[in-house]
């Protein structure tokens, strides 16, 4: 079982819509997914149309996470219903699970956690069978949560943009993520770095993606994501990018599927610690960066 988190430090890079897009492409691959929803705003799980019941919340389950059972509280993404759906005639059922998210995971995101409390989602997730590939989604920081998740993990994924903030964040977090493995997760590796929200035609875009191929090297995923007009029109519909019609949102899950394939196909599979990255440039060279197009 693959467990991946998605991370950033950085808000607003499109973190959780990355994970959204991860979770429509093993859908319809057919990958049984688990996506955990440790960010307090709980984005993913409305974006997968889970339906509230009585199933307790992951905030919940950490609190008790030596006895809580999490595979009896996830939910069913409203995505598997459209998906069998579409297929016109009977399949065996698609797995696409949600370890709901709730504002009740932020007593967790404080700097100070002990290594026994880092380590509740990863003793949740040891009980846990039936699924290939495990998503987190994490809150934009590099504090107790998101720590708790990499402790859970195999490998990490880092989203950014191509803007100097975004770049630097990115940066800031992947040698976070290099002294996290030294001291806690020895075996966890980067699984590499996404571009998201990338405009072809902006002059600014391209400095900051020839400086992101300067500074990670292979660990600059392809293919990177172009912005999409109508993606905030898919969430808030919650439906997966592969049920939505249209030209753009074809080659968007395109786009997914190719990176999906990062982390499901084994001859694909790179489970490489992080390369550190290269010095940051100075201040003098980043405000060299031309104006934006």
């Amino acid at each position: 079982m693959q467990v991946v988190s998605i991370s950033s430090l950085k808000g607003g890079v499109g973190k959780t819509s990355v994970t959204l897009g991860l979770a429509s492409a093993a859908l319809a691959a057919g990958v049984p997914t688990l996506v955990v929803d440790l960010d307090p705003h709980a984005d993913a799980t409305t974006g997968l149309a889970v339906r509230p019941s009585r199933q307790s919340d992951i905030g919940q389950l950490l609190r008790n996470a030596r006895r809580a059972d999490l595979a009896a509280n996830v939910a069913s993404s409203g995505w598997t219903a459209s998906a069998s759906a579409g297929h016109g005639h009977p399949i065996g059922r698609q797995v696409l699970d949600v370890a709901v998210g709730s504002a009740y995971t932020g007593i967790y995101d404080r700097p100070d956690l002990r290594r026994r409390d880092l380590g509740r989602l990863a003793r949740m997730l040891g009980n846990v069978e039936g699924y290939a590939l495990v998503l987190i989604d994490c809150p934009p920081s590099l504090n107790g949560l998101t720590r708790m998740a990499w402790m859970a993990s195999n490998r990490v994924l880092l989203v950014a943009e191509p803007s100097l903030f975004s770049v630097a964040g990115t940066e800031r977090t992947m040698r976070a993520l290099d002294l996290f493995r030294e001291e806690f997760a020895p075996e966890l590796a980067a699984a590499g770095v996404v571009a998201n929200r990338v405009r072809a035609g902006s002059s600014e875009h391209m400095y900051r993606m020839a400086e992101m191929r300067s500074m990670f090297g292979e660990l600059l995923l392809e293919p990177t994501i172009a912005e999409q007009a109508n993606w905030q029109q898919i969430q808030g519909a919650a439906h997966a990018i592969h049920q939505w019609p249209g030209e753009a949102a074809r080659q968007a899950a395109a786009v997914f599927d190719e990176l999906l394939k990062h982390f499901t196909d084994s001859g694909r599979r790179r489970h490489r610690k992080s390369a550190a990255p290269a010095p940051a440039k100075d201040s003098a060279t980043a405000a060299a960066a031309p104006v934006a197009g």
